[in-house]
């Protein structure tokens, strides 16, 4: 299903029962890592085993995760349409256009360029050029014209398997179940992402990353454990401490 993502149709969500459903035909020893995550990709799953919310009765991760605007139309907007304009016009045309643009009062001005940027918002400066009015009935064009590349090998790509054109779909749907999406912060988790996954690679040799990363966790993980038991029978005898010398005050 995720080869359809380019079309029109908003796909059914990934609900709770779906996804346990998923992991559960799943026949493979979480502990051998790298086949549980080959394995897990099949089912284009991230590879957690247990889902946080797994044992939430009337919770489901189609309705409480909410689009999140850094991942849902920054990136997308960036990853692909900026791209597409940069090749079609070239990265030195498209500077050029968005520093000639008149400065506007409480409007940032790009008076160097945004293809040195690491993530803003496309404004239309392609006048002139093959543009898009409505996506899905002239994105042909973009195909036709080589503009649509990989990212990793700059090769052309001739099709739409890309996730992002699908998480469009689901703003407004979101916002009739939970209100206005931009209130909803993914600071935490990212914040989390920093810590359990950015931070722990450095460690690594890029190599067998997932298992480095797995190992790096485990050890995080023990080394907190011990901590913590470590720490108890102090906290005990403060405790103890504590209430022998109220005990003595009281019989004072």
């Amino acid at each position: 299903m995720y080869k359809d993502f380019g079309d029109l149709d908003h796909h059914p969500p990934c609900t709770a029962a779906l996804t346990l459903a998923q992991l559960q035909s799943i026949q493979c020893n979480i502990n051998e890592v790298e086949r549980y995550f080959a394995t897990c990709k099949d089912f284009r799953l991230s590879g957690v085993s247990h889902p946080f919310w797994c044992d939430w009765l009337y919770a489901d991760p189609s309705q409480f995760l909410t689009p999140e605007a850094l991942h849902y139309w920054h990136h997308q907007f960036w990853d692909h349409d900026m791209q597409w304009c940069k090749h079609t016009l070239g990265a030195g045309e498209l500077d050029f256009r968005f520093s000639v643009l008149p400065p506007i009062a409480s409007f940032y001005h790009f008076n160097q360029g945004v293809t040195k940027l690491k993530q803003r918002y496309i404004i239309v400066v392609i006048a002139g050029f093959p543009q898009v009015d409505t996506f899905h009935d002239h994105k042909h064009a973009i195909i036709n014209a080589g503009l649509c590349r990989s990212q990793t090998t700059g090769a052309a790509l001739n099709h739409w398997e890309i996730p992002k054109l699908e998480f469009m779909q689901s703003v407004a749907p979101s916002i009739h179940q939970a209100s206005a999406v931009i209130q909803w912060s993914a600071s935490t988790t990212e914040h989390a992402h920093i810590e359990v996954v950015k931070d722990p690679v450095t460690t690594t040799n890029n190599q067998n990353y997932n298992s480095q990363i797995c190992c790096t966790l485990d050890c995080d993980e023990k080394c907190c454990l011990f901590n913590t038991a470590g720490t108890i029978p102090r906290l005990m005898h403060s405790i103890m401490a504590i209430r022998t010398w109220q005990t003595v005050q009281v019989t004072m």
